[in-house]
């Protein structure tokens, strides 16, 4: 498109901070001044899209009531659709294995294995926990008793995740007999997860601002990564905690390396696996 190619018109100091104090009373996410490019060209796009030119005058139209809000969520899935990939850090998801091969190793019965994955994005996350955790079932000879909650805040991001349509390109890094097993061709290009794995996840729209009002449902795994680093340290400790209380006794959290720092519990204990962030439910 024309609007596209133009220059993205300077956003000044005072509508910085407006709009990014916006972002992060509505949606946690804190933006530091190194990310004012960022910002000011998700915005511009928008109000391109729209036919404004004017900061100011789209920061009133997102303040306005019912409407104001509808438009938000545009805008909000340009601002925190993050990258991701299938198996994107290999080592969690073997983590995952192994802590699912453990809960089924100590259960005399059939256990049913719960599972919160939280900023899931367009879903490659869910399916790839998906795809671990039927082959795991598969290796301990039991039923694939197993669900998957998986949130995000972007509606659009939550469509891509629920049609479970990926290109060529994007399922490379699923090993060739996952891609047999677990993906059918829609056409020459394009794959989508098998009915049997789709069924078994369950996509909503979930503001991690709002954690302690969401019910506090007990799982085995809650696997988060590439989501707390945009917050601030106190927000993440918030949402930490908030997560211990969603875990049943021996369940595991898993994060991203780094994401959160010097954070303690006294109902949870570091995974001695220094490839991963792990913390197990005593």
């Amino acid at each position: 498109m024309i609007w596209s190619l133009q220059a993205v018109p300077p956003i000044s100091d005072q509508q910085f901070v407006l709009w990014s104090k916006l972002l992060e009373e509505r949606a946690g996410i804190y933006l530091s001044a190194q990310q004012r490019t960022f910002l000011q060209t998700q915005v511009a796009m928008r109000m391109r899209e729209l036919g404004l030119t004017d900061y100011g005058h789209y920061y009133a139209m997102i303040m306005d009531g019912v409407p104001g809000l509808i438009e938000w969520s545009q805008l909000i899935d340009r601002l925190v659709v993050k990258e991701t990939s299938f198996y994107r850090h290999q080592p969690s998801f073997d983590f995952v294995a192994e802590h699912l091969a453990q809960r089924l190793s100590v259960a005399a019965d059939q256990p049913h294995y719960d599972v919160w994955s939280v900023g899931c994005s367009s879903g490659e996350e869910p399916y790839s926990l998906a795809m671990v955790l039927s082959d795991g079932c598969r290796s301990a000879h039991r039923e694939p008793l197993f669900s998957i909650t998986a949130s995000d805040i972007s509606r659009a991001a939550l469509s891509v995740a629920k049609a479970g349509v990926y290109g060529a390109r994007r399922i490379e890094p699923v090993d060739l007999q996952q891609r047999q097993r677990y993906f059918a061709p829609v056409d020459d290009d394009r794959f989508r997860v098998v009915a049997s794995l789709r069924d078994r996840i369950c996509f909503n729209q979930a503001n991690m601002l709002d954690i302690n009002e969401m019910p506090a449902v007990r799982v085995d795994l809650i696997f988060c990564q590439n989501l707390l680093v945009y917050f601030r340290r106190w927000l993440r400790e918030k949402i930490m905690n908030a997560f211990v209380q969603r875990l049943k006794p021996g369940g595991a959290l898993v994060i991203g390396l780094g994401e959160v720092l010097d954070w303690s519990h006294p109902e949870m204990q570091r995974a001695s696996n220094d490839g991963v962030q792990a913390y197990l439910h005593k």
